[in-house]
């Protein structure tokens, strides 16, 4: 089984690699960004549920519950801890 800890903790600093900052100083990356990046490609089989689980721990926020490529490229993921 996959570690879903470690996942998440990828997850994170791909975030913080390829996310800006915003006015309320949190990062946040838009999904399509993520999934479209090379090394993201490479790192997780199965982003979408990496975001859920890491959505579920509340470490990351985005509208909605299921992103799509295409369809929700243009939603911001949002780091909520560093």
């Amino acid at each position: 089984t996959m570690n879903v800890e470690h996942e998440i903790s990828l997850l994170v600093e791909e975030i913080q690699r390829l996310g800006t900052r915003n006015a309320d100083g949190q990062v946040s990356v838009k999904f399509g960004v993520l999934f479209a990046d090379e090394k993201c490609a490479n790192l997780f089989e199965a982003l979408v549920g990496t975001l859920k689980a890491a959505k579920r721990r509340k470490i990351v926020s985005y509208e909605g519950e299921l992103l799509l490529q295409g369809v929700h490229d243009s939603v911001d993921i949002r780091l909520l801890q560093d």
